[in-house]
């Protein structure tokens, strides 16, 4: 990305999601766009809050403390290394496409993509690492995922990120999210984090 290898890809990606001839108009009905619009909101700062909370919520209640405390810092790990990767970095947006949901940072990685993975990957291996039954574990885990790849894909549709952005964001948040779960299972052999139920 930093020596422009990838720029011919990530082209032919954002534009191979527009209308030929017209790179303000994504392929696909309008409420395919509409669809992805609600997707990427998955990855927004607003609802990964609410999620992150909630789950926390759900965490205190089911006396599951350490393991509350060890999402909220898996959590702000995340946005720490976002951050700092974005700074880092700083990639222009895509000019090549009209962007079809607001920006305000730099494009590398995608924060939606790397917060998506870091969070949803990571609550669902915490979750999942609190169950005993298999077809529980992979529910959680196999949604996780879903999720997170359903957020990366409406960032490059939308247009305001380079495909590269996005491979990056989930290559990135899911090492975080793999990091954190071995954390909770180190923890858990030394009674820091609550067992299975």
């Amino acid at each position: 990305m930093i020596e422009g290898e990838s720029r011919e890809f990530d082209r032919r990606v954002l534009l191979a999601l527009r209308s030929a001839g017209d790179p303000a108009d994504p392929v696909g009905p309008g409420w395919l766009e509409e669809m992805a619009r609600d997707l990427t909101a998955l990855g927004g700062v607003g609802v990964l809050t609410l999620i992150t909370a909630v789950s926390v919520g759900y965490l205190l209640l089911v006396r599951k403390r350490h393991a509350a405390l060890f999402l909220l810092a898996a959590v702000a790990g995340g946005l720490i290394l976002s951050t700092l990767f974005k700074a880092g970095f700083d990639r222009e947006r895509p000019d090549l496409v009209a962007h079809l949901a607001q920006v305000y940072t730099a494009s590398f990685p995608s924060g939606h993509s790397m917060m998506s993975a870091a969070v949803y990957l990571t609550l669902g291996a915490l979750l999942a690492r609190l169950h005993r039954e298999w077809a529980v574990k992979v529910f959680l885990l196999s949604s996780a995922a879903l999720i997170t790849v359903l957020v990366g894909v409406s960032r490059v549709y939308l247009g305001v990120h380079w495909p590269t952005d996005v491979l990056a964001g989930w290559s990135a948040g899911a090492a975080w999210a793999s990091l954190c779960w071995l954390a909770v299972l180190r923890f858990q052999q030394r009674g820091e984090v609550e067992p299975p139920s």
